[in-house]
């Protein structure tokens, strides 16, 4: 039977089971098939594929392999600057679209600003019809929900704490020249607008009525913001954040 040479270079080894992972190894192509369905047969979903080179020649996803090839599959961080680019140019201030298991990613990326569409009941089907209508950049922990055909631009994220998966995000995107703290509400991702304080106050409580006079309001669900401690708190994380972004990963 036909075969060909693959190997996976950097985190695309993330993809592979250990014995594959950093080394050549054979795969049957005898069933004629993009090799785009090899990639992912191999489990690796081609959102995270940026260059493919088969006997050094790039190829995009629809090549066919015939065996006997030399094939080297790369992502965007290590792939051959002259060559032919399969993964999409992301935005500088992309809008993402969070899966049902990153719900505090997808506060945390409103909290920098950051458009980040997030339901908790939304089906892999219905999510990846809407990252393609909107342009939307999917964040996932799912591989399954990558190998959709209508998902272009993903991240699979590796970070299993919160705040984590914020600086691999950032860091993957180039985010934080793009922060803009404190302009998205948390709950919905609408935008926060300044509000007068007299138009609201029958929804204060006596404290915040006498001792807070700057409040911002969500445009589309009406959540009510305004300077207390944990917003000095959350200042300070950005901040570090920032500081922590502008040091080369460990």
């Amino acid at each position: 039977m036909p075969h060909a040479d693959f190997r996976f270079h950097d985190r695309l080894n993330d993809f592979l089971p250990p014995a594959s992972r950093d080394a050549s190894f054979f795969r049957d192509v005898s069933r004629r098939a993009a090799i785009k369905d090899v990639i992912e047969s191999l489990g690796v979903p081609h959102t995270e594929v940026d260059v493919i080179l088969v006997n050094g020649t790039s190829v995009g996803f629809e090549h066919i392999l015939a065996g006997g090839e030399r094939v080297e599959v790369y992502p965007w961080t290590v792939a051959p600057p002259k060559a032919r680019h399969l993964r999409p140019r992301p935005p500088s201030c992309p809008r993402f679209l969070a899966d049902a298991q990153l719900g505090r990613l997808a506060r945390h990326l409103r909290l920098l600003g950051f458009d980040c569409y997030y339901r908790n009941d939304i089906g892999d089907a219905e999510l990846a019809v809407q990252a393609d209508e909107e342009q939307r950049v999917v964040l996932t922990r799912d591989r399954r929900l990558l190998k959709r055909k209508r998902i272009h631009l993903a991240h699979y994220v590796r970070s299993d704490e919160p705040w984590q998966q914020v600086e691999e995000v950032c860091r993957e995107f180039d985010l934080a020249p793009a922060f803009a703290p404190f302009t998205r509400c948390t709950h919905c991702n609408g935008r926060l607008a300044v509000v007068d304080k007299a138009s609201v106050i029958d929804r204060l409580e006596p404290l915040t009525k006498q001792h807070v006079d700057d409040f911002l309001q969500c445009e589309t669900c009406g959540q009510l913001y305004w300077h207390g401690s944990h917003v000095s708190r959350m200042k300070a994380r950005v901040e570090r954040l920032r500081q922590t972004l502008a040091q080369p990963p460990e």
